[in-house]
């Protein structure tokens, strides 16, 4: 489960702003907020999308365990963050990959 500072934390590390997380979840814009805010609760199947997300944008959530608690870090760094950015835009025949 993700909660609203979750959420909000990922969006600022993936640079989404809620119009584009909403376009790229299938959820209202005003449901994030709301959510983000903690003025309401969203469906569990909704967090999960949102969460699925983020997490394709690069988010990688962190448990609440021993050593420290619950959090959000970025799946990449910035300078492969860039490179993923570029290879992706620099279109071609979409073929599968054998890149792990």
């Amino acid at each position: 489960m993700m909660t609203g500072s979750q959420c909000r934390a990922a969006r600022a590390l993936v640079e989404y702003s809620r119009d584009r997380l909403a376009a790229s979840s299938g959820i209202r814009t005003e449901i994030i907020e709301m959510f983000e805010r903690k003025l309401d609760n969203p469906d569990e199947a909704s967090v999960d999308t949102l969460r699925s997300a983020l997490e394709h944008a690069g988010a990688v959530f962190l448990p609440d365990g021993e050593t420290g608690g619950i959090g959000v870090r970025l799946k990449f760094n910035r300078s492969e963050t860039r490179r993923i950015a570029i290879l992706e835009g620099e279109g071609g025949i979409v073929a599968h990959d054998d890149v792990p």
